[in-house]
C-alpha cells in the first residue's frame, strides 16, 4: 500500500510540473488568458491532491518513526 501511495504521489507531482510548465509557456507566448486561468486552477487542484497523498503516506508509514 505504501509503495502504491508513493507512486501516486510522484505521479501527481509530475503532473503538477507539467501543468506548471504548460502554464508558463502559455503566458510567455502571450496566449489566451482563459487557458492560463484553467491551467492555474488545475495546478492548484493537483497540488492539493499531492499534499493529501503525502500526508496519507506519512500517516500510513508512521512518518518515519520507529
Amino acid at each position: 500500500m505504501s509503495s502504491f501511495l508513493t507512486f501516486m504521489t510522484l505521479l501527481v507531482m509530475g503532473l503538477v510540473v507539467i501543468v506548471l510548465v504548460r502554464g508558463l509557456a502559455n503566458m510567455a507566448k502571450g496566449g489566451n488568458g482563459n487557458t492560463s486561468n484553467k491551467l492555474m486552477q488545475a495546478r492548484v487542484l493537483l497540488q492539493a491532491i499531492a499534499i493529501v497523498l503525502i500526508m496519507l503516506t506519512l500517516w500510513i508509514t508512521g512518518g518515519g518513526r520507529g
